[in-house]
Parts: C-alpha cells; sequence; structure tokens
C-alpha cells in the first residue's frame, strides 16, 4: 500500500524532534543497561531530586495492592518517549495479540506492520489519526448517527463528510456501497478524484446507537475497503463491553492488507480520569501519530501510564481479560435493568434498539422533534437526556431520536426517569375528545 496517499501534507513535512529522542534514549532502561559508561548532556530532562513524590501504595477494589516504588516512581514522574513506557507497550500489544491476533503483528516484511502507541485517551489518538489523513478538500466516510466528538474533529478540517447510514446490525453495507456509488473502484484509487481516503465506524456498543456489526457485515465492509483502497478507522472504545461471547472479531483481526487503525481505551475497563489509550495499526502511519505527538502533549501522563502498568502487571493477562468480562456483566445488568424500565414506562411512547454492548440505548419518540423537549421540558421535570439531532451531520433538522446512559444510573432512577419523561410525552398528547 501506498501510505502517503492518504496523508495530508502537514503530516507527511512532520519531522523527528531531536531532543525528543535524546529524551527518550535517557530513560530507556536497556540502552543505559548496555551502555553503563553513558553520559547524557542532552536531553533537556529535570532533575529527579527537585521531584517531592517518592514513591506510593495504592489500593485495588479487591483489597489488594499496589506497590510504585521509589525506582519506577523516578521513571514516571520523568519525560518518557513520545510511544509510551516500553513495558506498557509490550503488555498492550500482548493484549492485542492474544485478543486479535492481527496478521500484521511482527509481521517484519510487511510494510503495513503493526504499531502502538499509548495516547492521552482514545480520543486524543482518534483526533491526530483524523488530523494526520483529512484536509480542508478530502472526503471522508463517517458511521450515521455519529458520535459528536467524531464530528468536532471533522466539521472543521472538511466540509466533505459522506454519512454511511447504520441500523441495528451496525454500520449497512448497502449504504457503504452506495456511498461510493459516484466513483468506480479504479477512479476512488486515483489521487484528485475526490473520492474519501478513510472511514470512520464504531463497530461494538456504537455511540449513540448501542448496537454491533456483525462478523458477516465486518467482512464485506473490509472488502469494500479492499476495493476502494479505504483505510478502516475503527473506534472501538466498547469492544470488552460486549454482551454475548465470543467477542465479534474486530477488524484488526482480520486486517491482511495493513489498512486499519484501531483505537482502543482504557476508560471504559480502568479508569476514565487516566486519560489513557492506545491506537494500533500500520507503522508508516503510526510514525506520524508519534511525531504528532512529539509536538502537542509530547507523551501519555508517566504517572498514569506507570500506575496501570503495575495494575496489569499484578492481574496479568488473563486477570485483565477477567476484569473485562466481569465489566460487561455489570453493564449488561444495568441494561436489561434499563430496558424493563423503558418497557414499563415507554410502551406505546417510544421504540428503542436493544443494545449489543456498551452505555446507551437509543430510544425513537412518537414526536418530530425531541430538542425542545429534552432540553427544556424534561429538564424542568429535573431528568437529562441527549437530544438526537446533536448525533447528526445536519443538527438543524428535525430528529425524533434521543440518547439514554444507563451506565450510572440505579434501577430505581431509570425508573424515575422514563417515569418523568411518559409524563412529558403525555402531556404533549392531543386531547381526546
Amino acid at each position: 500500500m501506498d501510505y502517503n496517499k492518504f496523508l495530508t501534507t502537514t503530516s507527511i513535512k512532520r519531522r523527528n524532534n531531536f531532543t525528543r529522542l535524546s529524551a527518550a534514549e535517557f530513560v530507556d532502561a536497556s540502552i543505559m543497561q548496555a551502555k553503563p559508561t553513558l553520559i547524557s548532556m542532552g536531553g533537556g530532562l529535570p532533575n529527579p531530586q527537585t521531584f517531592p513524590l517518592l514513591d506510593a501504595s495504592l489500593k485495588l477494589s479487591d483489597g489488594t495492592t499496589i506497590e510504585v516504588d521509589a525506582k519506577s516512581m523516578k521513571i514516571a514522574l520523568q519525560y518518557l518517549g513520545s510511544k509510551g513506557l516500553p513495558p506498557l507497550i509490550d503488555f498492550v500489544n500482548e493484549i492485542q495479540y492474544k485478543v486479535h491476533n492481527p496478521p500484521t503483528y511482527r509481521a517484519v516484511d510487511h510494510p503495513g506492520q503493526m504499531e502502538t502507541i499509548l495516547t492521552c485517551g482514545s480520543q486524543d489518538g482518534l483526533c491526530k489519526v483524523i488530523e494526520s489523513m483529512v484536509a480542508e478538500n478530502d472526503s471522508i466516510l463517517v458511521e450515521h448517527p455519529a458520535y459528536p466528538g467524531t464530528l468536532a474533529i471533522v466539521k472543521p478540517l472538511t466540509s466533505n463528510i459522506i454519512p454511511v447510514d447504520s441500523d441495528n446490525d451496525g454500520l449497512n453495507p448497502s449504504s457503504l456501497r452506495q456511498a461510493l456509488s459516484r466513483w468506480s473502484p479504479s477512479e476512488a484509487r486515483k489521487l484528485g478524484s475526490g473520492a474519501p481516503k478513510c472511514l470512520y465506524v464504531v463497530p461494538n456498543g456504537g455511540n449513540p446507537t448501542g448496537t454491533g456489526l456483525t462478523i458477516e457485515r465486518k467482512k464485506e465492509i473490509y472488502k469494500i475497503s479492499q476495493e476502494y483502497d479505504l483505510i478502516i478507522l475503527e473506534d472501538d472504545p466498547y469492544f470488552y463491553l460486549q454482551f454475548t461471547k465470543p467477542y465479534v472479531p474486530s477488524f484488526l483481526s482480520m486486517d491482511l492488507d495493513g489498512r486499519v487503525v484501531r483505537c482502543d481505551s482504557f476508560s471504559t475497563l480502568i479508569s476514565s480520569g487516566m486519560r489513557l489509550g492506545f491506537v494500533t495499526g500500520p507503522r508508516p502511519l503510526l510514525e506520524r501519530l508519534g511525531l504528532h505527538m512529539q509536538c502537542s502533549v509530547v507523551h501519555a501522563s508517566g504517572i498514569a501510564q506507570m500506575i496501570l502498568l503495575k495494575v496489569l502487571e499484578k492481574w496479568g493477562l488473563d486477570g485483565f481479560l477477567r476484569h473485562a468480562e466481569n465489566t460487561a456483566e455489570f453493564y449488561k445488568t444495568k441494561r436489561d435493568q434499563c430496558l424493563a424500565a423503558m418497557e414499563n414506562h415507554l410502551s406505546g411512547l417510544a421504540q428503542w434498539s436493544l443494545p449489543s454492548g456498551g452505555m446507551f440505548v437509543w430510544i425513537k419518540l412518537n414526536v418530530e422533534d425531541t430538542y425542545k423537549l429534552i432540553t427544556i421540558k424534561t429538564r424542568e421535570k429535573d431528568v437529562l437526556f441527549v437530544p438526537g439531532n446533536i448525533f447528526m451531520l445536519d443538527s438543524t433538522k428535525p430528529c425524533s431520536y434521543i440518547r439514554a446512559s444507563y451506565s450510572k444510573c440505579t434501577e430505581e432512577q431509570m425508573n424515575t426517569a422514563f417515569s418523568r419523561l411518559a409524563e412529558v410525552l403525555r402531556e404533549g398528547e392531543p386531547q381526546k375528545m
């Protein structure tokens, strides 16, 4: 694959920051051990003697503790390489190999050999990846309705956003083919054709729909992407929150070509406040992400990375996967409580899809537009939802949908919330004579 064709001029122009490379060498223990006589006067690193933190002890929810000793804390408090803490990257790669077994993993002769970079949450990685591939006159295919965070990234970059409809089984391949039908596959591969270079999709626990792609649809979408030479942006923070097992295989797991850039998150499993995620994809594209990291955030929080590493080392890979399964089961229970509450209060007033994962349910109310109803009337009854137009490419058009999140509410709170929503809907119904 010619990866340069997918990159913007700005991204191609980025170059390594020599001082960042020096800093990475200084904190790389393998280099220091290999050259114990090495004296570094290259990196602009603060003297750790001035750092007030020495060590830390953290208690996990199961009652066990993890220790961040003085040696580990010294590393965590100093600048790191932009890709992240090496042993944490190794652990993440082990996760990707165990769970997804990407064809490009350690494929040294493959032009799109797999690379991983730790980011300040998956949103940060997604933003930088999109900015590396989408410029003002470029087109991008976006699953629709769409995650507002993605729309916030894409809309300032280009006006050529092509929506691809999704339904109860996720992004619809027929809609994807229809969106691409103005170009032939051969035309789409030519520079300057105006054809999109990438497809953005949330394959599991879609935000806002809660739906997930079937394996059959993923295979068809990947085939279409091969035909039209698309990069698939697999934004998958809810992969581990699938409510049925085994997991539906990821796009990364079937990526023979090196055309998938996958964004994962620790927010839904470990902590959203740690702001740690990771991007996996072909090395030529991930190198551009690394260069962007060098000139922006420098690297994800060293303390957060070290704490996460200690937790993962405590659990081991099997322990991490058990935690993921327990978390999914927790949210499945929440979903079932939410569905029961909706059935109890909204029957005849709304329709909804069955969430296959994640934390959201997409509800169609028997009204033409939900914006004022949700932003004014339900707020007056002390209940919050998100109006559906927020997730639409054209947010000015009327939308009958709302998004509800069942992640934090108790069963009692869900029943109260939907009872209040039902009151608002009934108040707006025409009076029978």
